[in-house]
């Protein structure tokens, strides 16, 4: 015993928390909050820098050393403190509110393929929104089943090339635009001073766009199941959040300020957010004599970038979601394994949840409007999912006698940890709430009232399935014959989805949402997704075959 332990291959601090950076913080994250503040950004990344990011990454390294044995991160952390149901709870929404960001990240590398094939941002014309979905569903389905052909060591390879290669871009695009600066290059953004930075009135715009901070800078708990392999976890844990925390400070405040040198605050690109990490290589190129070369090199690093964080992510997340949860609130053919071990069953609840999520961004008028409201919809529901995480921390510190603590504990004081835990708490509710109101849409206009609907709509949808579960294994097991329902009830309520899908087609048209002859994209995503949720339903019902959520 004593000789394996020794002869066990430790993760150093400093690899684990390289590996966690690349989860945390991207170039993209910089652009999007850089199109909703401009340089104001710099203000509001110190401020979050210190009021949010450094407390939150001490607070995951004092949980991280606490429960330094256990593997399955902030679920595992509320099930400790809490118990299994709300750790059922936890392990759910964690899940489920990262399927936005698994359909985001599918477009983005729809995106990445179109500016290496065509060399410029004009997917729309393209392509359209009717291929631009479907070209993102056809991504996301083929990687469901690549999952069985791929081992967890390819994926792990693929995502440090991927994540590491977008590392070094971005810290040589901040190194690039300090030595053209230094060289004399022009600044376009005017005035470019210190009062450039501060933000000129604080309304309802400027507070909702906090979402989008709270999502770029959170996920450094993602680190947590990495410290069973560290051989010293309650020493060694912390220095990698805390080696984050910098890295974090460093790269938002430099990279936020280099945006300001190639493109004017004042007037950015509408579709900065979809596009401004290939317009920003494509002029610090053009600046340095190289054309559209390192343009071209980012967008393959984005696109190998985003396949392996799409690979990772669909079969990571579900593992861990169906691997840690109590059983007892999950129907049983979601805990189902097959031979490869694979969740197939809940990839399948995963296909059929990003479809949806697929549909109804496929209502809105632009490509650009679909990535952006998906975007934005991270920014609701990843703070949301954030909040299990500081809820933890609260009762660790509430119930100092139970939890001793390991050897990093952040703030000795039991009653300061509990102000900075409650703090966290209610800053990361109130950002929650306020990104459900649009910041790409104009007060009144029918596109904000759609996307704020959809908003409220999908979260609500999110809550509701995450109630129904537990409700379903309890049918399951009251049943004398174990199904929860007979097969009349599932075809009504798949009828019901596609029947909903199908008046907000509607809708969307007679409200002149987009003109009337762009209905036809829309009418392919919605037939497209209603024939993939039939088909999986009935292939699942059907007698002869194992059913995916009523029985084996």
């Amino acid at each position: 015993m004593a000789d394996s332990k020794q002869n066990k291959q430790y993760i150093p601090w400093m690899v684990v928390g390289l590996m966690d950076f690349v989860t945390v913080i991207g170039f993209d994250d910089i652009i999007y909050n850089f199109q909703n503040q401009g340089l104001v950004a710099v203000f509001s990344w110190v401020l979050m820098t210190f009021l949010y990011v450094i407390p939150y990454n001490l607070i995951v390294a004092h949980m991280g050393s606490q429960f330094d044995k256990r593997g399955g991160g902030v679920t595992s952390w509320m099930r400790a403190t809490n118990g299994d149901r709300v750790g059922y709870f936890a392990s759910w929404f964690y899940w489920i509110t990262g399927l936005p960001y698994v359909v985001d990240v599918a477009n983005s590398v729809v995106i990445s393929l179109g500016w290496i094939l065509s060399g410029n941002g004009d997917i729309q014309s393209h392509l359209g929104n009717a291929w631009f979905g479907l070209t993102t569903a056809f991504i996301f389905v083929a990687f469901i089943w690549l999952q069985h052909f791929f081992k967890n060591k390819s994926l792990e390879i693929m995502s440090t090339l991927g994540g590491g290669a977008m590392f070094i871009m971005t810290v040589l695009f901040v190194i690039m635009t300090f030595a053209g600066l230094a060289h004399g290059n022009p600044i376009a953004t005017h005035p470019f001073n210190f009062g450039s930075f501060l933000p000129k009135k604080i309304d309802m715009h400027f507070l909702a766009a906090f979402g989008l901070f709270v999502f770029a800078m959170n996920g450094s708990e993602l680190a947590a199941p990495y410290t069973k392999d560290m051989k010293h976890p309650s020493r060694d844990f912390p220095k990698a959040l805390k080696m984050i925390a910098v890295m974090t400070m460093f790269l938002t405040l430099f990279g936020t300020f280099s945006l300001g040198v190639y493109f004017n605050a004042h007037h950015l690109p509408n579709d900065l957010k979809m596009n401004g990490s290939y317009y920003a290589f494509q002029a610090i190129g053009r600046q340095y004599g190289m054309g559209n070369t390192l343009m071209y090199v980012f967008a393959v690093v984005q696109g190998v970038y985003m396949l392996a964080q799409l690979a990772v992510i669909l079969d990571a997340s579900t593992r861990i979601f169906l691997g840690d949860v109590a059983k007892r609130y999950m129907p049983r053919q979601l805990t189902k394994i097959t031979q490869e071990g694979l969740p197939i069953n809940g990839y399948w609840l995963t296909t059929i949840l990003c479809a949806a999520i697929m549909a109804l961004a496929g209502m809105l008028p632009q490509i650009n409007d679909i990535f952006n409201w998906l975007l934005n919809l991270n920014g609701i529901v990843s703070p949301a999912s954030t909040l299990f995480l500081f809820w933890a921390y609260i009762m660790v510190r509430k119930h100092n006698d139970k939890f001793k603590g390991g050897n990093y504990v952040y703030l000795k004081h039991r009653w300061a940890g509990l102000t900075v835990g409650w703090w966290m708490f209610g800053i990361t509710a109130v950002l929650a709430i306020l990104g459900f109101f649009p910041v790409d849409a104009s007060l009144g206009t029918t596109k904000w009232t759609m996307e704020i609907f959809m908003n409220i709509g999908v979260t609500a949808m999110m809550i509701i399935l995450g109630f129904l579960m537990p409700w379903i294994a309890s049918r399951q097991r009251e049943s004398s014959n174990g199904l929860a329902f007979n097969k009349p009830t599932w075809y009504f309520f798949t009828a019901i989805t596609e029947v909903f899908l199908l008046v907000l087609v509607t809708w969307g048209l007679h409200n002149s949402i987009v003109p009337a002859s762009m209905g036809v994209g829309r009418w392919i995503i919605i037939i497209v997704v209603d024939t993939i949720i039939a088909a999986i339903v009935w292939g699942a019902t059907r007698n002869g075959r194992q059913q995916i959520l009523e029985e084996y």
